[in-house]
């Protein structure tokens, strides 16, 4: 499973450029994404039964609809989601953000940061270079 990281800062067109990505990865395997939400937190919808049991204290609370599921999960660790959607045989996973993290990153915008291998790439240039960014194990 490769991992792509983006990074940049905010507002430099990061997710603008992975919905770009994604379709063009798609081609090629099965991609999943995982945006950092840092200091903003995500609010499950209020009154949904999914959101009244993970409320409860359900570790997983997992909602599932005619064309898609979605699933909250008890966890905030990103070595864990990404043992995760290895399992689930992801052939792609893009990172939005984690700069912190240590793999190789495309970086969108002037942020001056260790392990960039390409800045401001065209999709295609990210495509043809796919085999450069780190694989997970």
């Amino acid at each position: 499973m490769k991992i792509i990281q983006v990074t940049g800062r905010s507002n430099s067109g990061k997710t603008t450029f992975i919905k770009t990505l994604i379709p063009q990865l798609n081609k090629k395997g099965r991609v999943a994404v995982i945006k950092h939400l840092a200091d903003h937190e995500y609010i499950l919808e209020k009154g949904k039964d999914t959101t009244l049991f993970f409320a409860a204290g359900a570790d997983i609370s997992t909602g599932i609809d005619g064309d898609k599921s979605v699933v909250a999960i008890r966890n905030n660790s990103l070595d864990t989601i990404l043992k995760l959607l290895k399992a689930l045989g992801m052939d792609y996973v893009v990172i939005e953000g984690f700069k912190e993290r240590n793999f190789k990153k495309i970086v969108i915008g002037d942020l001056q940061i260790e392990g960039c291998i390409l800045r401001d790439p065209a999709v295609e240039d990210v495509v043809s270079s796919v085999d450069q960014f780190d694989t997970y194990n």
